[in-house]
């Protein structure tokens, strides 16, 4: 078993490594401060290829395989989880519904605007619909060659900067999943309005807001599949998307692991650094642990999708477990620091609030649990596929 990456991932690993060094952890605590999402920045991100990373070759992307796109997020989120999470909400978790459910001119048309610089949000969440997706309120109505949509979406990433939104509506909430249709929707479609942004506790140089449909007349070539089989393409996107979150939450482990060794390193107690004393090496001990378990996992799980082999439960286990290492390990790296990590002088007070996200969107560590649970007792657990 061969856990080297290769010579491509490697090379895309480092470019993103050599990006969030430079251009995002420099800047994320003012943009934190200043709650401000920096679209400079992601034009950046776009100029070098970071915004498309789930655009296939055929549609002009780079095509890369799971688990280079799992590293981008990683090394991006390391640096900032705020800008990894207008990516992975971009290009892949909105863009996902149209991997699995568009057809050619659907995809050409989704992707096409991608690669001219279009960012893309995902539309699921509802004031009253969270982990219960399926209580959705949002109404698509067909009329003639459209579809009328009425309701609101809550939680919105990228709400306030994105061109186009994949949104999930229901015909009627009495047909439970067979109700549930996808469309791909402009920004610009009259009836559609965009929400103020959230005053978050984390993640903050993301932009996350409501969106909200009034009337809003959306081709009916815009639906994705067919109607009613919404569902299929809402559960394998959710799929999909999981491994990449915990990606990223590993990689808010790697920041706060590599703060805390740096500053034990670096603060001197009783006449040596506090590294030297075994409580602390133990602390930092268990926080390797945990982050380099953590990225087992999620390359576990971005590599039995490249393969095309069943990966639904460990695409849970690795968001659940990288979610709440993340918050452990943020958590410790405050404690390493002690009063001086309770301040906004250093970045693992960030990257604890930037933390507990990850135990929260795109399905909450309860939820991944009763997925895990559903998906062992039905279809067994195999460690080797």
């Amino acid at each position: 078993m061969d856990f080297r990456l290769t010579e491509e991932q490697e090379m895309i690993r480092q470019m993103s490594s050599d990006f969030a060094a430079n251009e995002l952890a420099p800047y994320a605590g003012q943009w934190d401060k200043d709650d401000y999402c920096p679209v400079e920045t992601i034009q950046k991100m776009q100029d070098l290829g970071l915004m498309t990373i789930g655009v296939p070759a055929e549609y002009g992307g780079d095509g890369l395989d799971n688990i280079s796109k799992c590293l981008v997020m990683e090394e991006l989120a390391k640096g900032d989880a705020g800008l990894a999470t207008v990516v992975c909400a971009s290009s892949l978790l909105a863009s996902d519904p149209i991997l699995v459910g568009a057809n050619d001119e659907q995809k050409k048309w989704w992707y096409g605007r991608m690669l001219e610089g279009a960012c893309c949000g995902f539309c699921l969440t509802e004031p009253g619909a969270g982990s219960d997706a399926l209580g959705m309120s949002t109404k698509c109505v067909k009329d003639g060659d459209y579809y009328i949509l009425n309701g609101t979406k809550q939680f919105i990433t990228n709400g306030g900067i994105a061109s186009q939104f994949s949104v999930l509506a229901t015909m009627d909430k009495k047909l439970g999943n067979k109700g549930i249709c996808a469309f791909m929707v402009d920004k610009d479609t009259p009836g559609l309005t965009i929400g103020p942004k959230e005053d978050k506790l984390g993640i903050r140089s993301s932009s996350t807001t409501q969106v909200i449909f009034e009337d809003c007349r959306v081709p009916a070539k815009n639906l994705l599949g067919e109607e009613g089989k919404g569902i299929y393409i809402l559960m394998e996107t959710l799929d999909l998307s999981r491994t990449a979150v915990a990606a990223m939450a590993t990689g808010v482990c790697q920041a706060s692991l590599e703060a805390a060794i740096n500053y034990a390193n670096e603060r001197q107690q009783f006449g040596k650094p506090i590294s030297h004393f075994q409580a602390i090496q133990f602390m930092l001990a268990d926080m390797a642990i945990l982050t380099e378990s953590s990225r087992m996992l999620y390359l576990k799980a971005a590599s039995l999708q490249d393969a095309e082999l069943p990966y639904k439960s460990v695409s849970s286990m690795a968001k659940v477990w990288a979610g709440d290492a993340a918050v452990k390990v943020s958590t410790d790296a405050i404690q390493v620091f002690g009063g001086y990590g309770y301040t906004k002088e250093y970045p693992v007070e960030k990257y604890f609030r930037d933390s507990k996200i990850m135990q929260i969107y795109e399905g909450t560590a309860q939820v991944q649990r009763m997925v895990i649970g559903k998906d062992i007792t039905k279809n067994g657990y195999k460690p080797f596929v």
